[in-house]
Parts: structure tokens; sequence; C-alpha cells
């Protein structure tokens, strides 16, 4: 399930008020969210919980919902 801590982190990184995002959601579908905003989005999850992403472990993400599932293993 997606958090609203992650869907806020997103948001505000991408420079958004409002936008429906849910699991299902991809970077193509979301205004403004290129190849730049995508490395600040994973910066920005990292800072706010303290977590490191290995460059595989992105790179194998294919929507949010898979994010907030890779965030979560990386807190437990």
């Amino acid at each position: 399930m997606l958090t609203d801590k992650l869907k806020s982190i997103i948001l505000k990184e991408l420079e958004l008020d409002e936008f429906p995002i849910d699991e299902t959601t991809t970077a193509p579908m979301v205004p403004g969210w290129d190849s730049l905003r995508h490395i600040r989005v994973l910066c920005a999850i990292e800072e706010t919980y303290g977590i490191r992403f290995k460059t595989l472990e992105v790179l194998r993400i294919k929507n949010v919902g898979e994010l907030q599932a890779l965030v979560d293993s990386k807190l437990k």
C-alpha cells in the first residue's frame, strides 16, 4: 500500500500540489517526472527515510508500488 509520506515526497520533488498517484503509477504518467526529477525523487526518499538504494534495485522498479515495496524492505 502506498503511504501518504512517500506520495508527499514524490509530489514535492515534482513540484506538484496534487496528482492521483497510486501503486500502478509510472513515471511517464506523471507530468514533469523526467530523468533528472527521478534522481531528485530517489535522493529525497533516501534522505527522508535514512536508506540507500543500489543501482540495480532502482533499475528494477517499474512503478510507484514497487518503489514503496523497496522502501519498506529497506526499513525492515
